[in-house]
């Protein structure tokens, strides 16, 4: 016997307000969407809002035949992208592998926004996240006055996309206790979520699949068990391989944010992002870019993720205590910060890198005297 989930029993966060200070991918580029939609002439799966193709020109970019201009959400191989969008359509999930900041969570966001219109079916993996999170949960009230009904039950967000035939998203898989993350199994290898308490069961419907994001590079991971991993395709996410890729990743996403904020463009701020890029790419790879000189690497990720943080903060110094054009002095301490996160070791490396390094590099004097300034 199986049990029906009202998606109206747990409240939409559709139509969200136009002052939302991050809206949701389905949201942000609803035009965008639709544009594909309707000119989307291509075989879709069940449930899915756009055909596969669709999917990856939504994440990779391109021009529509009717001149709509699909902007870039991923900046990287187009085979990544399609074998995820690939996987989607099969009754395997989907799990993006790759260390921190390589826009894990972004991707699946996007991916979720585009095949179901709706990004927001999320299960955030913590330390603490208890097994009612995956499966399902009860109102306690309805529970000790009624006993274990339908209306008691709380459907978790796995439990509505399997009913809907949509996608849901587990972020920091790894995150979640080992026991906890096993819930999962029955879920992706019979499609059905067992209810032992109404006798009944929830069956998932075409369209359901699940994308789960994992890293294994930060403290506090619990690794996958063979059985749970063999439920999922695994699909790695690399780092920009270029510093023009990474330069152009940052410079969009500081854009986009630097809108949504109300922030002035810059409009000398490209040399900045490069100069930033460049640095962290230097100590990430223990070798400066024309690999004369090796480096010593700091204890933090310096992901592509924390330069966009950075050039961010620097762009709303410009904005409110400068000139409005992003300077070195602008993005000095966010580097310091990005860099040491170890006060004791990571401030060597950085002061070794900055003597070695950065003092010797033509065109660079204005951002050595501004770093010497902060990390003074």
């Amino acid at each position: 016997m199986s049990v029906s989930v009202d998606p109206t029993s747990v409240e939409s966060t559709g139509g969200q307000s136009p002052d939302a200070l991050r809206p949701h991918a389905e949201d942000a580029f609803a035009g965008e969407l639709a544009a594909l939609a309707a000119q989307d002439d291509r075989p879709r799966p069940a449930r899915w809002k756009l055909s596969p193709w669709a999917v990856a020109t939504y994440l990779l970019g391109g021009a529509l035949p009717d001149g709509t201009v699909i902007s870039p959400k991923y900046v990287g191989p187009r085979r990544i992208v399609e074998v995820a969008i690939s996987t989607l359509a099969t009754d395997r999930a989907l799990l993006l592998l790759g260390v921190p900041g390589t826009a894990k969570t972004w991707v699946s966001e996007h991916l979720a926004a585009a095949v179901s219109g709706d990004s927001t079916l999320l299960v955030q993996g913590t330390a603490g996240t208890p097994e009612e999170a995956i499966r399902y949960g009860w109102n306690y009230a309805q529970l000790l006055a009624h006993g274990p009904s339908r209306d008691a039950l709380v459907p978790s967000p796995v439990m509505r996309a399997m009913a809907d035939g949509m996608t849901v998203r587990v972020e920091e898989l790894t995150r979640v206790p080992a026991d906890v993350q096993d819930t999962l199994i029955t879920i992706l290898s019979e499609k059905t979520l067992p209810v032992p308490e109404l006798g009944q069961e929830v069956q998932a419907v075409r369209g359901f699949n699940l994308i789960a994001t994992a890293n294994d590079r930060d403290r506090g991971v619990n690794e996958l068990s063979s059985a749970l991993r063999r439920r999922f395709n695994t699909v790695v996410l690399p780092l920009p391989d270029s510093v023009e890729a990474e330069v152009d990743i940052v410079a969009r996403r500081v854009g986009q944010i630097g809108r949504s904020l109300d922030l002035p463009t810059a409009p000398d701020g490209i040399d900045e992002i490069r100069r930033v890029v460049t640095v962290f790419r230097e100590l990430r790879d223990g070798v400066t870019s024309d690999g004369r000189t090796k480096v010593k690497s700091p204890s933090g990720t310096l992901s592509t993720a924390e330069a966009i943080s950075v050039v961010t903060g620097g762009l709303a110094l410009s904005a409110h205590f400068g000139d409005g054009v992003l300077r070195p002095g602008d993005v000095a301490a966010g580097v310091l910060g990005a860099v040491v996160r170890d006060p004791a070791a990571d401030r060597v490396v950085w002061q070794e890198y900055l003597e070695a390094v950065v003092r010797e590099r033509a065109g660079w004097t204005d951002f050595y005297r501004a770093c010497r300034e902060v990390s003074e």
